[in-house]
Order: structure tokens, then sequence, then C-alpha cells
């Protein structure tokens, strides 16, 4: 998927099952949730970071903030691509911008942005990304995206 600067995006794709539905049959709207999550945890996955990897170095993300549009339903079966761009990469988090799409159509379902704060695992205090982490996702991130020194 492309994004309008031209920079490739990140689209993790993902399908709707009937768990994910609510009982008129469309996607229940705390779900587009769940596949925004997964599509920022695939996008650390394809910068070479596991989370698994990362909670052994004493390190988690969490969500700090949320904000989410619902545009059009998404339905049982649907195959969705699910985008994870990074719009702004602080000392301590990061702040996602994210689409849900339809891929038959790319009509767009859900919008969202997420800040994510980098914690300690033992403490869940702040902490500074990994200066490998931090330059993984300012390598991959769009000519447009804001980054601070500090939080």
């Amino acid at each position: 998927m492309r994004a309008q600067n031209g920079v490739q995006s990140f689209a993790h794709r993902c399908r709707v099952y009937y768990e994910d539905t609510d009982a008129g049959g469309i996607v229940y709207y705390v779900n587009y949730l769940k596949f925004m999550e997964r599509a920022r945890t695939e996008r650390l996955r394809e910068l070479g970071f596991a989370q698994s990897q990362l909670v052994g170095e004493n390190m988690l993300f969490v969500v700090h903030s949320s904000e989410a549009r619902y545009h059009v339903p998404a339905r049982l079966d649907d195959e969705l691509l699910v985008t994870a761009d990074v719009m702004e990469l602080n000392r301590a988090s990061l702040r996602f911008r994210q689409q849900v799409r339809r891929a038959a159509d790319a009509t767009l379902l859900c919008e969202g942005q997420f800040l994510v704060a980098c914690v300690r695992a033992d403490s869940l205090k702040p902490r500074a990304l990994p200066p490998d982490l931090r330059a993984a996702f300012a390598d991959a991130s769009s000519p447009g995206t804001h980054q601070r020194a500090g939080d």
C-alpha cells in the first residue's frame, strides 16, 4: 500500500471472523482496536523486533491514548488491510496513524491515532526507545514524520 507522500506504507492483512462480529453481522467497534494493535505488533516484527524479545530486554509498549473514527462497517469474511504508520517519534513514545480498509475495494472503514509509550517492564516507568529500535522506526517512517528529542 502506498502512502500519499509516496513512501511505502506498512499494511497488515487480516480476515473478519465470526467472533469479530456482533448480532447484526458487522464488526463490533472495539475489534477495530484489536486489528490495529495487531498491525502495530506486526510492524515491529517487520522491523526485526518481536514483543517477546523486547520484554526480555525489560521493555514494553503501552497505549497511552487512542482515537478512532468509524466510517463504514466491515462484515464477516471481509479481508482487511490495516496500516500502522509512525507520524511522530519521540524519546519514549510513538504516535501511530492507522487505517482499516476493505482489501477488495480499498474502502476506508475505520481510522485512528494511537500514542504508544515505551516503558520498563519491571516498573512500568517511561524509558527511552533503544537506539536501534528508534533508528529502525526513523528509517521506516515517512519524510513528514515529526521527531522530538524529548518527551
